[in-house]
């Protein structure tokens, strides 16, 4: 199977085939398109439909590259049947419980197990934790194929470390972590990603040692935030600037540069709890990390209860006061509104009365109406307002200046301007000087 395999795929006689095109899969597709053969499959219509005529949503390669791409865009899932080589990237994302949603997965292993044929090898990239992908995925692969795992087919998982948004740390510079289930399958795993991956691979010794590394490294990231953020509940408490004690704190040589803010997005946000799930399942509960989960989820309703502090402060009746946000993505320049935190800011609101009317350019519009049933307002019809909430680092918004910033108020005489800068965007002095009312982490 190996090396036959990965030299088939290298002289386009093989596909690689790649099975959920979000903002993780479809980077991979037109990625590994520019050196092999590849289909690209997704079981939503419109989402290939609109691949095909050139529009990436995702905003992740932007539209040239997707419409100069040879990826063979597809919603048929026979298709699969013409691939030896198949690349999981489908979303993991958590219950209200915080509870693992493998539904994705699952289905995904179905679909793929449906089409599979003798001589493929089946790679999840997709969080988990340890022992989801041959535990699993593996008996459904085997169940819908007829198949046996091993000897007419193999697994691997890779996980993904794309970062959406960034356009530094892409698939072709971050090293990949791969596994196999066995010594061949790996060395034609770590092959076919080193075609694409400039940075290297690196070989994890088994499946779920590469599936604990990923999901340990988004919830370390979880608590270094978490400690950051509770050091600014403190601090606020104490009168003392978070931001200007880390950039103190941050001249010495080894002190971690963290800062605080909203966790939300399918990853940080996630994967710890895939991590805890299965901690309590073999009898251990976490501390750390479930310690660090619930500072920051509550940090929403921080900002909330702050915000009607400075408006009872500033003399605004709290309910049915007027309040904007700026942004709604989980992060900066990016379009993906999936777990976003800035959800808990509103819902807060909404406890004392408050209808925010929100403003996002970067936003997937519908997709935020769909899961939220928020609908957005164009920046430039925001006036009048009590407070504004400035809640994602968008470039659009770091370019606004203090005349602008004033145009969204009620311009009333010796009332100070309400001002949450929720990642300390603006220069802090520069607002208290005007006489703002502001607030930042």
């Amino acid at each position: 199977m190996s090396d036959n395999l990965l030299q088939k795929i290298i002289d386009k006689s093989e596909n690689i085939a790649i099975v959920g095109l979000g903002y993780v899969g479809m980077p991979i597709a037109v990625a590994f398109a520019k050196k092999v053969s590849v289909i690209g499959f997704d079981i939503s219509h419109e989402k290939i439909e609109q691949y095909k005529n050139g529009i990436d949503a995702t905003k992740e390669v932007g539209n040239d590259a997707i419409k100069a791409s040879t990826v063979e865009f597809t919603s048929d899932e026979t298709r699969l049947k013409d691939a030896r080589f198949h690349i999981v990237a489908v979303p993991t994302p958590v219950n209200d419980d915080h509870t693992p949603d493998l539904s994705p997965v699952i289905s995904a292993s179905k679909t793929v197990g449906r089409n599979l044929v003798k001589g493929s090898i089946v790679v999840f990239e997709s969080t988990v934790y340890p022992g989801v992908t041959e535990d699993i995925c593996v008996p459904i692969l085997e169940k819908e194929s007829g198949l046996k795992c091993g000897v007419d087919f193999k697994m691997g998982y890779s996980p993904e470390r794309i970062n959406p948004g960034d356009k530094v740390h892409r698939l072709e510079t971050i090293v990949k972590v791969v596994s196999g289930m066995d010594e061949e399958s790996l060395n034609v795993i770590a092959g076919v990603y080193e075609l694409v991956v400039e940075a290297g691979v690196y070989r994890a010794e088994s499946i779920k040692v590469a599936e604990a590394a990923k999901v340990i490294e988004n919830s370390q990231r979880d608590i270094n935030i978490a400690f950051m953020n509770e050091l600014s509940i403190i601090f606020n408490k104490m009168n003392i600037d978070t931001k200007a004690v880390l950039a103190a704190a941050g001249t010495k040589w080894n002190f971690l540069k963290f800062f605080p803010g909203l966790v939300g997005g399918h990853c940080i946000g996630v994967d710890p709890y895939y991590l805890t799930y299965k901690a309590e399942q073999i009898g251990y509960h976490s501390q750390i990390i479930l310690s660090g989960r619930r500072i920051n989820d509550d940090m929403g309703k921080y900002v909330v209860e702050n915000l009607v502090k400075l408006l009872i402060k500033t003399d605004v009746p709290v309910k049915l006061a007027k309040v904007a946000i700026l942004g709604f993505t989980f992060k900066e320049n990016c379009p993906d509104t999936r777990n976003t935190r800035v959800i808990d800011i509103v819902t807060e609101l909404e406890d004392y009365g408050i209808s925010p009317i929100i403003a996002d350019p970067q936003a997937d519009s519908e997709e935020a109406y769909n899961e939220y049933g928020i609908s957005f307002t164009n920046i430039e019809d925001i006036k009048d307002v009590d407070a504004l909430i400035i809640a994602v680092g968008h470039d659009e918004f770091l370019k606004f200046t203090q005349e602008e910033i004033s145009s969204f108020f009620k311009d009333i005489p010796k009332r100070s301007k309400v001002l949450i800068d929720i990642k300390g965007l603006l220069n802090k002095n520069d607002y208290l000087k005007a006489g703002y009312n502001y607030w930042r982490l």
